[in-house]
């Protein structure tokens, strides 16, 4: 069993920065797609951003340019840099970790923005 647990986020105002980070406790992190998901209150969790185990990246198109995703497969660790914020970009935040058919989630954590 694998369990995911992000950290990072906050309250931050617009055009400011957060890290997140989410660490897994599972043996196949390096084998793992790892992707960050959001969703804001009354809306859908829509993808933010993607990672394989080769290090390739998808993004949605609303934070291409200001937010990056990146692992550290030493660490278990996968991180999403987001730079640049804007008030359409708060919401909880959720890691994903899937390999195959196994498919784990975290408890996500909360990022707003707001002046």
């Amino acid at each position: 069993q694998v369990q995911l647990v992000e950290s990072g986020g906050g309250l931050v105002q617009p055009g400011g920065s957060l890290r997140l980070s989410c660490v897994s406790s599972g043996s196949i992190f390096s084998i793992s797609g790892m992707g960050w998901y959001r969703q804001a209150p009354g809306k859908q969790r829509e993808l933010v951003a993607t990672i394989t185990p080769g290090s390739m990246t998808n993004y949605a198109d609303s934070v291409k340019g200001r937010f990056t995703i990146s692992r550290d497969n030493a660490k278990n660790t996968v991180y999403l840099q987001m730079n640049s914020l804007k008030p359409e970009d708060t919401a909880k935040y959720y890691c994903r970790q899937n390999r195959l058919s196994l498919d784990f989630w975290g408890q996500g954590t909360q990022v707003t923005v707001s002046s």
